[in-house]
């Protein structure tokens, strides 16, 4: 048991605590399994995260009453004498969607799609924050860094024109855009399966407040291991009645995101560098280097 836990209500009865190294954030996570056989989440952070922390704790609430299945608040506080944070969420028990998707079958692949698409839709009932700046004033700025970040970095990125171009003529489409709840890292690594089939959805600390639709900006992760799943979620989310706008502003979600990559890429290796210029490539290929703007892989109908 690590010393600094002895802080944490109750933690004399936790009896399995492991470490986990999924993800990429920088919390020290764990797995927590009590006497009593409950699991939960504990995710430990720098004191100097607390507002950060306290604000993330105090939104996931807002997702207790909601008919989906994702982690729950149970505890936030202050341990390892004042110079941690923690956050203990309920465990969801499931395999990594990611690992399962290709052992199932087109039918089953379509439903988790379809179903994550659905969750996503309950997830953005969960109004905005009050007083936010406007989305496009907010996005137009993140696009600007985006493309500022981008050609400071170093790498080119084969296309990147193309979608630059895409990008200036379509940020129009940012105005007067809805804003909402966001999960804020809405893939496929982010969702488990459960023995009984059911979706979760897990990692909520990148949450946000935003337009619905951007949402879907790393849908490409989804697409690389299943363009049936993708497709579903598209479907589930609108209900099987997508509107053509939305696919306009997926591929404005997208093209930004992709700029953004690169950079974030470069402090994490040539590894990572290597996967984000390989998922640019196949996005510009999906779009036809952005002269459309609805995506090869995508399927209306399973």
């Amino acid at each position: 048991m690590i010393k600094f836990f002895n802080e944490i209500p109750d933690s004399c009865k936790w009896q399995i605590v492991e470490p986990i190294k999924k993800g990429w954030s920088s919390d020290q996570k764990y797995y927590i399994r009590t006497a009593e056989g409950r699991e939960f989440l504990l995710r430990v952070s720098d004191i100097s995260q607390y507002e950060n922390k306290i604000q993330e704790f105090e939104a996931i609430k807002q997702l207790d009453n909601l008919d989906i299945l994702v982690p729950h608040p149970i505890d936030f506080g202050i341990c390892n004498s004042g110079q941690s944070v923690y956050s203990l969420l309920t465990w969801i028990e499931g395999r990594d969607a990611g690992a399962l998707l290709p052992e199932l079958n087109n039918k089953e692949q379509y439903r988790l799609g379809v179903k994550a698409g659905e969750i996503l839709k309950i997830i953005h009932q969960i109004p905005a924050a009050k007083n936010l700046i406007p989305w496009s004033e907010r996005f137009n700025r993140k696009i600007k860094r985006n493309i500022a970040d981008y050609e400071a970095c170093g790498i080119r990125l084969k296309g990147a024109d193309k979608i630059i171009e895409y990008i200036e003529q379509n940020r129009y489409l940012l105005d007067n855009r809805p804003q909402c709840f966001q999960h804020g890292d809405y893939h496929i690594g982010n969702m488990v399966v459960t023995e009984s089939g059911e979706l979760g959805v897990i990692d909520f600390n990148r949450l946000d407040y935003g337009d619905p639709w951007e949402e879907f900006n790393r849908i490409t992760w989804c697409a690389d291991i299943s363009a049936i799943f993708a497709s579903g979620r598209i479907n589930g989310y609108f209900g099987h009645e997508v509107p053509a706008l939305f696919f306009r502003l997926m591929a404005l979600y997208i093209a930004s995101n992709q700029l953004s990559s690169v950079p974030w890429a470069v402090k994490f290796g040539q590894k990572e560098i290597s996967t984000m210029l390989k998922q640019a490539e196949n996005v510009l290929k999906w779009y036809d280097g952005f002269e459309s703007c609805i995506p090869k892989w995508y399927i209306s109908k399973a």
